[in-house]
């Protein structure tokens, strides 16, 4: 069997994962969604890297034959002179590997590109070339320069895509060269796990480039649910810290009881795990709702990415709002009333959300929101499109108020939280009777991704009606969220129980 370069990923991070791509591929999970939408984007900002390039001899598979054949018209394309040539595939023994592209130099050398999505350079780009390096060399052709052509986020877009500003070159030969002898170690040991009748330790401790989280999700697929207490649902673990656990001897949170290496939020968890207790500091609790000012207002924006600037003005990957949602309420005693916006039209959507946000919006009182971070940068950015509202957004800004806060500083924990600050898990743990669940959409990428989907791509149009619909109730239940959340908040400082407003989105 041979070695792709995406298997030559795998095995890095995680040796096993290679094992069951070759022996056990059913216990893999298939592509999401999302991610079949992030590969989109990328082929289509490989179509606009391309047109860098004169002369350009395309080469790729439709099927499986087609596959098959690829190194021997990669090759004859070459012979026959071709100047520059994208999607040819290369073999040099049990490792192969398809190049974005390559560029011929002279008779003797060739300069290679690999075209990523990213903003930038990232530590798995040196080994994914450095592997196609050693493909292409033990193959007999030499290469002169290793480049990596990527997204350049400082563009923005003035009319018809400008290609050459929306890409960025970096030259990475150096670097890719000093990985040249490791490439060759880790292609022995990626072959031998192939050939290897068991697979090797599944252990996330093993897991490396950032892919623990991803490797947890195939591990529970072939141990089981793991249970609350495992060592290998520590909160922003990693393979070191797991490895420095397992050394210790421990399979259970439990029995930890050396914090010392832990962080923040690791620590957190595990305290609130091992007690059994919710933790609250009803002081600083006070404190935090005492500084609010009615009328409340909860906001939440729902926006979407788009490697491809979509409108004139905005940037690749920037977080672009289409829709809101507000509850509010005027007194404390008050009713709650909601009000929101969603953008159908494939126009840009600030300049119409803008315009019932200032409609919508009281002009005083806290503004609530979950992660401000996120939503005052939102309104920074949108000031900057529409200029002449800039006062608005700065008045705004000013007035937000995090309701993560209590949360992010440990003033309420339990350790059903999952050492997450996040509502997704905040929410069933203090609302148990209010969930995501009953929701077609209950995620923010989700609702990004069919916005854009049925907005800007004209995709699911004889489902788009439902799709609006599921929109307004997944962006209102998010403001709604908060609503019962503060409430809760009041109900731990004054241990009683208030009665949530009748309103439902």
């Amino acid at each position: 069997m041979q070695l792709s370069k995406s298997e030559y990923m795998m095995f890095l991070k995680h040796p096993a994962w290679l094992w069951l791509k070759k022996h056990r591929k059913e216990i893999l999970p298939e592509p999401s969604p999302a991610l079949q939408a992030r590969f989109y984007e990328g082929h289509l900002f490989e179509s606009y890297a391309e047109q860098l390039f004169d002369d350009v001899t395309s080469l790729g598979f439709a099927n499986y034959q087609d596959y098959l054949s690829l190194p021997r018209r990669t090759r004859a394309a070459l012979e026959a002179g071709a100047h520059v040539i994208t999607q040819g595939r290369f073999e040099a023994g049990p490792i192969t590997c398809i190049v974005d592209l390559l560029r011929r130099v002279d008779d003797t050398a060739f300069d290679l590109f690999e075209i990523k999505s990213s903003t930038g350079v990232k530590e798995e780009h040196l080994y994914d070339l450095a592997f196609q390096r050693v493909v292409l060399e033990d193959a007999g052709f030499k290469l002169r320069k290793i480049s990596v052509l990527h997204v350049d986020k400082s563009y923005v877009r003035a009319g018809a895509i400008d290609a050459k500003a929306l890409t960025a070159l970096a030259d990475i030969t150096d670097q890719v060269n000093e990985l040249t002898d490791t490439t060759r170690r880790h292609i022995a040991r990626a072959v031998d796990t192939i050939d290897a009748s068991t697979m090797p330790d599944p252990s996330p401790r093993f897991a490396r480039l950032g892919a623990y989280q991803e490797w947890l999700e195939i591990y529970e697929r072939l141990s089981g649910p793991l249970p609350a207490d495992s060592i290998y649902r520590l909160p922003q673990a990693n393979g070191k810290v797991i490895t420095e656990l397992e050394q210790a001897g421990l399979g259970s949170l439990m029995e930890l009881h050396n914090f010392e290496k832990l962080n923040t939020a690791q620590r957190r968890f595990v305290e609130a795990l091992q007690d059994g207790r919710r933790r609250v500091d009803r002081e600083r609790i006070a404190g935090f709702l005492g500084g609010l000012r009615y009328p409340l207002t909860f906001l939440d924006y729902e926006t979407s990415q788009s490697l491809i600037p979509p409108f004139d003005g905005t940037r690749p990957y920037q977080q672009l709002p289409f829709q809101y949602s507000l509850h509010i309420q005027e007194t404390p005693d008050g009713p709650i009333q909601h009000r929101g916006y969603l953008h159908h039209d494939k126009t840009h959507p600030v300049p119409h959300l803008l315009q019932r946000l200032m409609a919508d919006l009281p002009r005083r009182g806290s503004v609530l929101v979950w992660y401000q971070g996120f939503e005052k940068t939102r309104n920074a950015e949108m000031a900057e499109m529409v200029p002449e509202h800039a006062a608005f957004f700065d008045a705004l800004n000013a007035r937000v108020v995090d309701l993560m806060e209590p949360f992010k500083h440990g003033w309420v924990i339990d350790k059903d939280f999952g050492g997450s600050n996040s509502i997704k898990k905040v929410l069933p743990v203090l609302v148990p009777d209010l969930s995501y669940d009953q929701l077609d959409i209950q995620e923010g990428e989700t609702a990004s991704r069919l916005w854009k989907q049925v907005v800007i791509d004209g995709q699911h149009a004889e489902t788009a009606a439902k799709i609006f619909r599921e929109l307004d109730r997944y962006c209102a239940l998010d403001t709604w969220a908060m609503v019962r959340i503060y409430q809760v908040l009041g109900e731990l400082v004054l241990k009683s129980t208030p009665q949530p407003d009748a309103y439902s989105p």
